[in-house]
């Protein structure tokens, strides 16, 4: 019977969430020498090639995507082990995700969170990106998923959004009467895009609905009140892609950051689980992801 060695198992874990032989030896502080050694090991062990390495590629086989949900289960049931043994010292960990870009990964991110580490104590903060990073410049959370904002280059890019305008089927806009809108607050980073880009086009625009949070936003949307800007994959039911419809402007693309300043070795193991949890949600299927969006409400307000 073959023993796998828990090292080698962590480091082809790293490299699948990473994409990337670079940073995962930065995450698991040694080198990539020392990383490549390990996964050979492993694979000469299974018999079998996990990863797939190009000059431009690091992706997993098909017998490593196989492996990777075993060996994740492995590793959090080797660091249950450990604490099995060890003084409960139970840890908080606050974690800001913005409206606009929270979505179907949410529960699978808290699942992930939790089976890494029983003890740890999550707190969430949904909020617009703006009040979320200037809560983590004053020190208030630990870490922040939100849209980058500006020419902030700090933070580590997770994806891209990809924006639309939404409304339901049967929502009227007159031609020149103003658009009807609804945002979740003023500071909110994605309403200042679309009124730039509205008073770009020369199109007016008026406030049917601000300040109540995302969920108000998109039952305001939903039910024919407003139109309102939606990633295409957090669009709300029932609703559909009105842009070339109404004839309003295209928006640009967003890129999703992770942001923390911590450093220790088991706040970068969290961070590197929110990572590979947001990232792999990212690669699901479309119709997977729909059929998941729907536990988000749940699971965050639980």
């Amino acid at each position: 019977m073959t023993t796998l060695d828990v090292d080698a198992v962590k480091t082809f874990v790293t490299i699948a969430d990473l994409k990337s032989f670079t940073r995962a030896a930065e995450t698991l502080g040694t080198t990539q020498g020392a990383i490549s050694v390990k996964l050979k090991r492993l694979e000469r062990q299974l018999g079998h090639r996990l990863i797939e390495r190009t000059p431009r590629l690091v992706r997993l086989s098909a017998q490593g995507a196989a492996f990777l949900a075993p060996a994740q289960e492995l590793l959090a049931a080797h660091d249950r082990a450990i604490a099995a043994l060890s003084p409960v010292r139970p840890r908080r960990f606050s974690l800001g995700i913005a409206t606009h870009v929270g979505g179907a990964e949410v529960p699978t991110l808290l699942a992930r969170l939790h089976a890494h580490d029983p003890t740890l104590t999550i707190e969430v903060r949904l909020e617009d990106s703006r009040d979320l990073l200037d809560a983590f410049d004053r020190g208030e959370i630990d870490a922040a998923i939100v849209r980058r904002e500006d020419d902030r280059r700090d933070g580590e890019m997770l994806a891209t959004d990809h924006y639309g305008w939404f409304a339901t089927p049967d929502f009227v806009h007159r031609a020149g009467e103003p658009l009807r809108l609804a945002a979740s607050s003023p500071s909110c980073g994605v309403l200042n895009i679309a009124t730039r880009a509205l008073a770009a086009a020369g199109i007016p625009w008026t406030e049917s609905l601000l300040g109540c949070g995302s969920f108000a936003v998109a039952d305001a949307v939903a039910a024919g009140l407003a139109t309102s800007v939606f990633s295409r994959r957090l669009a709300p039911a029932g609703t559909i892609e009105v842009s070339r419809r109404l004839g309003l402007p295209a928006l640009p693309p967003s890129e999703i950051m992770l942001l923390s300043a911590l450093s220790d070795a088991k706040s970068r193991a969290v961070l590197k689980t929110i990572v590979g949890a947001f990232r792999e949600h990212h690669r699901m299927p479309a119709s997977r992801a729909a059929e998941e969006i729907h536990t988000v409400t749940e699971v965050v307000g639980s």
